[in-house]
């Protein structure tokens, strides 16, 4: 049970309901309302009824907000899948003045920050008769459509007046409960989980097979699986990682669906997983069998403790403390090579504060927090009220399992009764960050396309093992589990269509350069062309075919480094972007005017499928340019490396013992180790390179020169 105030005196009074009122009541005599007095209300949220449904599923995940004079004072845990939730927590509020009502709000938590607003409800304060419990019955509403029926919440309150020697507790108590709010978003540990298969499902088509697809959701935490088309015992070997925050684990929900184009997916059957009934560090192998259905599914869980992730005030920085720094400089150093190969590296984010930010409010004001996320690792600060210019001076730490990761910073501002609103995100890739550096980054749209109003200050710090972050770079990335619905736009079909014909016709140009040599369009080219082939066919060798793509490599280091960059700014990209983003504007605004495609669910489907493939293919090939033109050098020089070592290894080792041993290890691997993961080295690598898009997106706006922060250096540590 929840206790947010540390007067145990105040908060440990025994409660006798023995009146009931509804939001108003008898009017207090006792109070006087110009009475400049500190008042103590101790407030018990007992349990809410009949709420109102959000989710797909016809349930709500809701926790309850409690405001006074905007300012929020207390937040309630989440009851998942409940419309008639019981909190049965306790809240100590100190209250300055009882003019200002207690405004009660619900919320459905929703992962991605965009909670639905299930309803709100007012407590006059000076309805309350001091020192008398109460039991509160309040109706929810909304403002919007006051008829709808939103369900009820009931409470337990008492007012007491306090003495002026009280006062100071009032001025860190909504410092408190931000802090409180906070660590709810910190996790104690992490659920690692393998789907490896299905056996004997149940058949959902007309051909007697399935397509089926597994949805796993943990609290707010969701992750959906690749479809495996026209089979009953598919074979998934897919990895991701949940984080744990309840000290008891949790149940994780897992539901089998078969896919159908055009009309609703079949259900093919359920069942669940109950965390607290596993032992922690060790690897579970589970055999489900499927309940309203058939089937079974198996699974490898295993619960190990959390990485570190922290939250803190600038006045504790681990990196300047001595013995934190050297401690984590030798976990990361060149000799711990093989020690935890998941754990790559360590990132300290300074959020320092933001200036000239987007008005959200009719105040002319905003109520922004800031969200930072790393993969899946997602932590938040405390929201300034009412302020443009606020300030959260607050360090954020990550563990780093892939060094290509994105750091994306993103501003909401807190709304009153609907999900936060948009102010402005960056994202920086890790392996952009100059340590130690103070910089303002000019806030983005949600696109990444364009600059939006205000910027952030931000300071960074990066430390890891090289050695390991190459390693991981030749497995496969991490997925995010919140990643928005592909969805159907014109725009983004044609700049895909666009991108992958500029891939193609880069080998089309190629065959009619190569075919304009055989026709001896150019005497002297053709003659040099006949010379090269004749040479290099009757000298080839395998090891020629690495050495060539490493000859171009470091052909093109030489031309960047001494100034004749070949790589030219894609502003065609960026262009068609900026008009995607208008486009998505028009659709917002035109949402109930939707055309033919958007009516008929399979081809839009068929559509979005398209789409995909197209960005898919355009994507492979501008990472494979992007590797040779040196956009993230780190890949290039691990590229090179690489290369190398092929190079002397075809050279020096017959063929056929190279393909024996790789015949050996396809055969044995199935043997050797039956749940490994498949994996191709070649794709993970180039799944790292970024696309022309991302490179458009990753890419660093100029501050306004008013903006530019004192930049300040400390020693490179990374």
């Amino acid at each position: 049970m929840l206790d947010t105030c540390k007067l145990k005196s105040a908060c440990n009074l025994p409660f006798v309901y023995n009146k009931k009122i509804n939001t108003a009541g008898t009017s207090n005599a006792d109070v006087p309302l110009a009475d400049p007095g500190m008042y103590q209300l101790d407030i018990t949220l007992r349990r809410g009824q009949s709420l109102a449904a959000r989710d797909r599923g016809g349930t709500s995940d809701p926790y309850v907000k409690f405001k006074i004079g905007g300012k929020e004072v207390f937040r309630s845990k989440i009851i998942h899948k409940n419309l008639n939730p019981v909190w049965e927590e306790k809240a100590c509020i100190l209250v300055e003045h009882l003019r200002e009502p207690l405004y009660i709000k619900v919320f459905d938590y929703d992962f991605g920050l965009q909670d639905d607003f299930m309803g709100s409800a007012f407590l006059d304060l000076t309805q309350l008769e001091l020192n008398r419990p109460t039991d509160v019955t309040l109706t929810l509403k909304d403002p919007h459509y006051p008829d709808h029926y939103l369900g009820i919440i009931l409470l337990s309150v008492i007012l007491t007046p306090k003495e002026g020697e009280h006062r100071d507790v009032f001025q860190t108590q909504s410092l408190r409960l931000s802090d409180v709010h906070r660590k709810s978003q910190l996790w104690r540990g992490i659920v690692s989980i393998t789907l490896i298969e299905g056996r004997d499902l149940k058949a959902m088509d007309s051909n007697g097979l399935s397509d089926p697809y597994v949805k796993f959701r943990l609290g707010h935490q969701k992750y959906k699986s690749k479809i495996m088309p026209k089979t009953l015992n598919p074979q998934w070997r897919e990895q991701f990682d949940f984080h744990l925050y309840e000290e008891r684990g949790g149940i994780i929900d897992i539901t089998a669906w078969d896919k159908d184009a055009g009309k609703r997916d079949d259900f093919i059957g359920r069942c669940q997983v109950d965390l607290s009934a596993l032992s922690r560090e060790q690897t579970h192998k589970l055999e489900l069998q499927l309940e309203e259905g058939e089937g079974h599914l198996v699974l490898l869980v295993t619960l190990t403790a959390s990485a570190t992730v922290s939250i803190s005030d600038l006045s504790v920085n681990s990196l300047e403390d001595q013995k934190e720094r050297e401690e984590i400089l030798r976990r990361y150093s060149p000799l711990r090579i093989f020690h935890n190969l998941k754990d790559v590296g360590f990132l300290q984010v300074k959020v320092i504060r933001a200036e000239g930010l987007m008005v959200a409010d009719v105040t002319g004001k905003s109520d922004p927090f800031c969200v930072v996320e790393l993969n899946n690792d997602r932590l938040l600060t405390h929201t300034v009220y009412k302020n443009l210019n606020p300030e959260w001076n607050k360090i954020f730490t990550f563990n780093i399992k892939d060094i290509h990761s994105v750091l994306e910073v993103t501003v909401y501002d807190e709304d009153r009764d609907r999900s936060a609103d948009f102010l402005g995100k960056v994202a920086i890739p890790l392996l952009s960050i100059q340590n130690g550096e103070q910089k303002a980054y000019v806030l983005k749209n949600k696109q990444l396309t364009g600059p939006t109003k205000g910027v952030i200050y931000l300071e960074i710090d990066v430390i890891f093992n090289a050695v390991k972050a190459s390693l991981r770079t030749l497995i496969p990335k991490e997925q995010k589990y919140i990643e928005e619905e592909n969805r159907l736009s014109k725009q983004l079909l044609l700049r895909n269509f666009i991108r992958m014909k500029r891939c193609v016709m880069v080998l089309v140009n190629a065959a009619y350069y190569v075919n304009s040599c055989f026709d001896w369009d150019s005497p002297p080219r053709s003659l040099a062309a006949f010379v090269l082939f004749l040479f290099v066919v009757w000298n080839f060798e395998l090891y020629m075919i690495p050495l060539v793509l490493l000859l171009l490599l470091t052909w093109n280091y030489f031309l960047i480094i001494s100034g004749k960059d070949n790589r030219q700014r894609d502003t065609v990209v960026e262009d068609m972007l900026e008009d995607e983003e208008e486009e998505d504007d028009k659709d917002d605004k035109d949402s109930e005017k939707k055309g033919f495609i958007n009516k008929i669910y399979a081809i839009q489907e068929v559509c979005i499928s398209v789409q995909n493939i197209l960005d898919e293919v355009a994507s492979f090939g501008e990472r494979i340019k992007n590797t040779f033109n040196w956009t993230v050098p780190f890949l290039s020089w691990l590229a090179i490396v690489a290369l190398c070592v092929f190079t002397v290894i075809l050279y020096f080792i017959p063929l056929r013992y190279i393909v024996l041993v790789w015949g050996i290890n396809k055969f044995t691997k199935k043997l050797r180790s039956p749940y490994a993961i498949d994996n191709n080295e070649l794709l993970d690598f180039l799944s790292r390179v970024p696309s022309d898009v991302q490179v458009v997106q990753y890419q660093e706006l100029k501050p306004d020169p008013s903006h530019s922060p004192c930049k300040r250096k400390k020693n490179n540590l990374g």
